[in-house]
């Protein structure tokens, strides 16, 4: 593959990516969650199954403890999280979500559907099976970070 076409690939990727993040968010605010920033989707997105500690929401971000620890203030004191107890360790505080954050988090799952929908009406169903395929195993599934 000659550099230009590697960059024209890149860039392809990189658009349709902050493309689909934008819309997301346009999604859930449109559904009523307008105090969110898109990063706090890739928090939730950590959260989600069955909460995480501060490190392990740094990690996943790609952040440090701070700002992590700074972020989790923000979605407690916005009543998308809480903390509690970890069951495991007596020193850490497990970061869960609450009712409000669990409804944030479907109402991104329903605005990614229509933007795949979309996708799917302008490639085919089977381009867009296809196209998950190929992108997962170039890069499996794992912490998806935002661009800062």
């Amino acid at each position: 593959m000659q550099n230009s076409d590697a960059m024209a690939l890149s860039a392809a990727l990189l658009a349709a990516a902050g493309d689909l993040v934008q819309r997301i968010h346009d999604g859930v605010t449109a559904r009523g969650f307008t105090d969110l920033r898109p990063a706090h989707g890739f928090a939730f997105a950590r959260l989600a199954p069955d909460g995480a500690t501060v490190t392990d929401l740094a990690v996943h971000l790609g952040v440090t403890k701070q700002a992590a620890s700074q972020l989790v203030d923000e979605i407690v004191r916005k009543g998308y999280a809480e903390r509690r107890p970890h069951p495991e360790d007596a020193r850490a505080r497990l970061i869960v979500l609450t009712g409000r954050g669990r409804a944030c988090t479907r109402a991104a799952e329903e605005a990614a559907a229509e933007v795949v929908g979309g996708w799917a009406e302008l490639l085919g169903e089977g381009e867009v099976c296809a196209l998950r395929e190929r992108l997962a195993r170039i890069a499996p599934y794992g912490p998806i970070r935002p661009a800062w």
